[in-house]
């Protein structure tokens, strides 16, 4: 088992900055991919960006791509995004998850675990 619990969610103006974080326990961290999802009001959970374990290889959204980055600290089990230019579309429940695969980590059914979501709220 895995728990993920995220933090850092808040409310921030358009061309603001936040950064997420998730904090793992559990099993070994380090051999789970992991990626952040997003689910806005009235719409579906979306992907946003993932982490391979297998690789390092990071992948984002293209709505996200060149504003947000993902990271982890597998020291601290820990994950991260950091969120720049921040537009009022931005605006949902971000979610961390894990996978015990490497691959096609864009999809939900992909992962294992998931966090309990933290909100983020961009103004205009």
């Amino acid at each position: 088992q895995v728990q993920l619990v995220e933090s850092g969610g808040g409310l921030v103006q358009a061309g603001g900055s936040l950064r997420l974080s998730c904090a793992a326990s559990g099993r070994t961290f380090s051999s789970y991919s992991v990626g952040w999802f997003r689910q806005a009001p009235g719409k579906e959970r979306e992907f946003v960006a993932f982490i391979s374990w297998r690789d390092g290889i990071t992948y984002y959204a293209d709505s996200v791509k060149g504003r947000f980055t993902i990271s982890r600290d597998n020291a601290k089990n820990t994950m991260y995004l950091q969120m720049n230019s921040l537009m009022p579309e931005d605006t949902a429940v971000y979610y961390c998850a894990a996978a015990a695969t490497w691959s096609n980590l864009a999809y939900e059914s992909r992962y294992d675990y998931w966090g309990q979501g933290t909100q983020v709220t961009v103004s205009s």
